[in-house]
This record gives structure tokens, C-alpha cells and sequence, in this order.
């Protein structure tokens, strides 16, 4: 197993007893030992994270909530978190929509950059539980002040006190509609316009695939601002530098999961980390620890800068629970019984999950998705026809080689029977005729006698040939009338063979006349002739 400090040897720090030690170049400063790097000055005295911790926590976590990844949450003492952190399913927090998170593309609403709670800037609670009530407190009010601004400003603004008010209410109204624009409430206070406002009608609800990808399968998508067939040349490049920004680890290897092509010339990287401790089996780290540590400020600088990355996005599936709290809590800006309906109409609820698309944005990403997709789609369908085109020809040369070696082969069976008949005669050569052999002559000339016997075999096939050949006969003088003709097209061809004839006709007229003043000059010279 690999421990994280303590006595053990650590795979992803120096093991130290007092001061200070780091791991991926060292984030912070812990009195015990450290192993990628600790946010968090910290007094702990359970050096490992279970059997194979890359961080530590007392506190016990279970879902999202808690600190739980390559120790870059510091070691939170917090309370026992459960689901998705303190945030009430995926769109309880003040940011509505789909949310902000970055590692599902955003199934968790809130300042966290994951599933964790608002104010977390990873998985876990920083603070304690009185901070983290405080911030939830926070956002709850901010919530319900924005919610009371947005309300005011397309109802019931107070800027000029008459009619001109109401005006501005409906013009603020129509903003809300399109989800864009200011709206004011007061001479020196408005509120902007999102498509994420509960007033927008530019909302619809879709459905994606549904992850299966598990937490242990620790797969991670790095969304690089470079097209698929840049990436795959420097495939090795980017692998060599994620392994330098992992801190140059020998137990640790980059292992390329796949590589896919997104919309705008952009590509995504699946990757995972693999494990090889001194003692025991290779292992992979978990995705949630790996999406942790590579979304910390300076490790996100890094990939960004060196990578030319955009976005990365922990690539896990939901478990029975939160796919439950998923669907029981509409997203924000989506009214519950559109919600319900769009459960309820999902045409497969094993491997769908419906999803807001609130904007014109929105739509627009998922049709470049779609037509991104369905570009993929037809060019393996393409791959697969050249397939069975190549498998097709293939088959046909085996026929046809199938077909040469069954005549090689009777040609050989005939070439050995002759071979076996001249030895087997000179074999018998001076030898009087046995019994059997005298019984087998006199069959064989009695089968000869029936093939040559007029009525029976020899005539038969005789008859045959004669009536084959006769047919043959018939079918080569026999005229053939099945044919069709469209009635244009016979058109066509009449009025060409008259305007043919009608040029004959033309052409034989002045034949003739040419012959009649051929005629003429003859008897003039025979006439003159005559005259001399």
C-alpha cells in the first residue's frame, strides 16, 4: 500500500518526523509529513488517507462533500458531508443554470469548481462547519436579495415616480424574457439579464448520455485549444509534460485513455495516473484526488500555459443517490413541472438524464456537439464500408483461389489414380487373373453395356444434348420484342427519322436535277460535235 507520510515511505512526498516536507513541489506547510503538497498548516496524527490516502481528513466524508484527493484540500476537520456538499442537489446554489463547476461541465451550481460545497475551491470543506454555515448563510442571502432586485426591477421600479415607471418595468420585462440587458430598479441600482433568470423563456430541456465512467476508473478530460490531428502527433510531448508537472514521480505514469475531437478546433484528452508502489499491484488514482490537484492555481497555470489547455473535467458517473437528488431538484430557472415532464417523456431512463439548455449559447454548443458527433458517426461509417469493400475483395480473391485449388486437385486425384493403375499393373504383370479380379471385369463390362444400351442412359443424354442444341438454335434467330420504349423518347426518334427522311427526299431532288443538266450539256456537245 502507499501511506502519504508518517514512517512509511510516501509515493507522492518525502516521509519527514518534523518541520516541513512537499510533494509536488510543495504548496504549503504541515507539522507532519506532506505528500503532494498541503494547502493548510495543519496538526494531524493519522498520516494516510485509508489504505492508500493521498491526503489526509479526520473528518468523515462520504459523496463529494468532504476533502478527500491528493491533499489538496488541506486536512479538514470538518463535520461528517454527505452528497454533494451543503449545496441542495445540482441547482440549489445562487449560481442557477446548469451551474459553474468545471469538473461534470458544471452539474453542481455554486463557487466550488467541482461537486463540493459553495466556497470550497475543490472538493472538500475549507473552514470548519461554522464556516461553512456562514457561507452557505451568505449565498442564501445573496440569492434571495437578487431574486428581490430582479422582481422589483420588472414590476415595480422606482426611478421617476409617474407613468414612465411602468414603461421601464416592461421594457426591464422584455429583458428578462430574452435573458439579456440591464434592468433598472432606481435611479443608481439595476440588475443584469441572464438566460439563467427564472423570467427567461429561451429554455428547453434535452437529454444526454448518461456517464458510467467510475470515481476508481480515474479518468480526467483535459480540453485542449488545439486540433486532434496536432494532438495525436505530440501525444508523447503532452505525456511527458503532465508527468514533469506531477513532480517527475518514477512510480507515476500517464496513460493515455483517448483522444477526441470537439467543436472550434478544440480536443479532448482523456488521461489517468497509474501507480506503481514498491510492494503490491499497480493501481490507478482516483479521478476525483487527480482533478483536484491538476484544477490548484498553479498547477492549472501550468497545464494551461504549457499545454495549451482550456478546461478540465473529472469524468465520473453518478451514483443511485445523486442521480436521486439530481432529478428531484429542478435546475434553477426551470419551472418543477417542466422538470417532471421532462422525466416522464425521457425515452430511455436507463442510459439518458435530461438537461436544461437555457440560451441561445446553449443550443448553439449542443447543435456543434451534435453535428460534431454525427461527423464522427459518418466518418466510422465510411472506415466501415472501405472495411467490408477490402473484406468483400478479399473474399472474392479466396474464391477464386478456392476455385484453382479444387481443379488442382482433381488434376492430382487424376494424375495419382493413373499413377496407381500403371504401378498395380506392373505390380500384376505375369500373374494369372484372381477370382475377385475377374468378378470386377465382368461388373465393369456390364456397366458399360448398360451406358451404351440405346434406351437407357447413353440415349437419354444423346436426346438431351440434341434438344439443348436445338434450343440454342431457336433462341439465336428468334427475334426479341420484350423490350419498352418511353413514349417521348419515341417521340424523339420520329421526328428525327422525318427530319432524316425529309434531308433524303431534299438530297434525291437535287440529284436529279444535277442529272438533268448533265443531260442537257451532253447532247449541247453532241449537238456541236455534230455541227463541226
Amino acid at each position: 500500500m502507499a501511506f502519504f507520510g508518517g514512517a512509511a515511505p510516501s509515493p507522492f512526498g518525502a516521509t519527514a518526523t518534523t518541520s516541513t516536507s512537499t510533494g509536488f513541489g510543495g504548496f504549503g506547510t504541515q507539522n507532519q509529513s506532506t505528500g503532494f503538497g498541503l494547502f493548510n498548516q495543519t496538526k494531524t496524527t493519522a498520516p494516510t488517507f485509508g489504505t492508500s490516502g493521498f491526503g489526509t481528513a479526520t473528518g468523515a466524508t462520504t459523496g463529494f462533500g468532504a476533502s478527500t484527493g491528493f491533499g489538496l484540500g488541506g486536512t479538514a476537520t470538518t463535520q461528517p458531508t454527505t452528497g454533494f456538499g451543503t449545496a441542495t442537489g445540482f441547482g440549489a446554489a445562487p449560481a442557477g443554470g446548469f451551474g459553474t463547476g468545471t469538473a461534470f461541465k458544471g452539474f453542481g451550481t455554486g463557487a466550488a469548481t467541482g461537486f463540493g460545497a459553495t466556497g470550497a475551491t475543490g472538493f472538500g470543506t475549507i473552514g470548519g462547519p461554522q464556516l461553512q454555515a456562514q457561507q452557505q448563510q451568505q449565498a442564501q442571502q445573496a440569492q434571495q436579495s437578487s431574486l428581490e432586485l430582479l422582481g422589483t426591477a420588472v414590476t415595480l421600479p422606482q426611478i421617476y415616480g409617474d407613468e414612465r415607471d411602468a414603461i421601464i418595468a416592461k421594457w426591464n420585462q422584455l429583458q428578462a424574457y430574452w435573458g439579456t440587458g440591464k434592468g433598472f430598479y432606481s435611479s443608481n441600482g439595476f440588475v443584469n439579464f441572464t438566460p439563467d433568470n427564472p423570467y427567461c423563456r429561451f429554455k428547453a430541456v434535452g437529454y444526454n448520455r448518461l456517464p458510467r465512467s467510475r470515481n476508481e476508473d480515474g479518468l480526467v478530460s483535459v480540453v485542449i485549444k488545439k486540433k486532434e490531428s496536432e494532438v495525436t502527433a505530440q501525444q508523447q510531448q503532452v505525456v511527458d509534460q503532465l508527468f514533469k508537472i506531477l513532480g517527475n514521480k518514477p512510480h507515476l505514469s500517464v496513460c493515455v485513455e483517448g483522444i477526441k475531437t470537439l467543436p472550434d478546433d478544440k480536443t479532448e484528452l482523456v488521461i489517468y495516473i497509474l501507480e506503481r508502489p514498491a510492494s503490491g499491484p499497480a493501481k490507478r488514482i482516483t479521478a476525483s484526488e487527480l482533478f483536484q490537484f491538476l484544477n490548484t492555481p498553479n498547477i492549472k497555470q501550468q497545464i494551461t500555459t504549457q499545454l495549451a489547455a482550456e478546461d478540465i473535467w473529472q469524468k465520473t458517473g453518478f451514483t443511485p443517490e445523486q442521480l436521486k437528488v439530481y432529478l428531484e431538484n429542478p435546475p434553477a430557472g426551470i419551472h418543477p413541472f417542466i422538470w417532471e415532464q421532462a422525466k416522464l417523456d425521457n425515452p430511455d431512463q436507463e442510459n439518458l438524464i435530461p438537461v436544461p439548455v437555457v440560451g441561445f449559447n446553449a443550443l448553439q454548443q449542443r447543435m456543434k456537439h451534435q453535428e460534431q458527433q454525427t461527423k464522427a458517426h459518418q466518418q466510422r461509417l465510411d472506415m466501415i464500408a472501405n472495411e467490408l469493400q477490402q473484406f468483400q475483395q478479399k473474399q472474392n480473391n479466396m474464391m477464386s483461389k478456392m476455385d484453382e485449388y479444387k481443379r488442382k486437385h482433381i488434376e492430382l486425384s487424376h494424375r495419382l489414380l493413373q499413377v496407381v493403375v500403371k504401378q498395380e499393373i506392373f505390380r500384376k504383370m505375369g500373374y494369372a487373373i484372381q477370382a475377385d479380379e475377374e468378378q470386377l471385369r465382368v461388373h465393369l463390362e456390364k456397366t458399360q453395356a448398360e451406358l451404351n444400351h440405346p434406351t437407357q442412359f447413353k440415349g437419354r443424354l444423346n436426346e438431351l444434348m440434341s434438344q439443348i442444341r436445338m434450343q440454342n438454335h431457336l433462341a439465336g434467330n428468334r427475334a426479341d420484342f420484350s423490350y419498352q420504349m418511353d413514349p417521348s423518347l419515341q417521340q424523339e426518334i420520329k421526328q428525327l427519322l422525318k427530319q432524316q427522311q425529309d434531308g433524303l427526299k431534299h438530297l434525291i431532288q437535287i440529284v436529279k436535277d444535277d442529272s438533268h443538266d448533265l443531260q442537257l450539256m451532253e447532247q449541247s456537245l453532241q449537238e456541236s460535235s455534230h455541227r463541226r
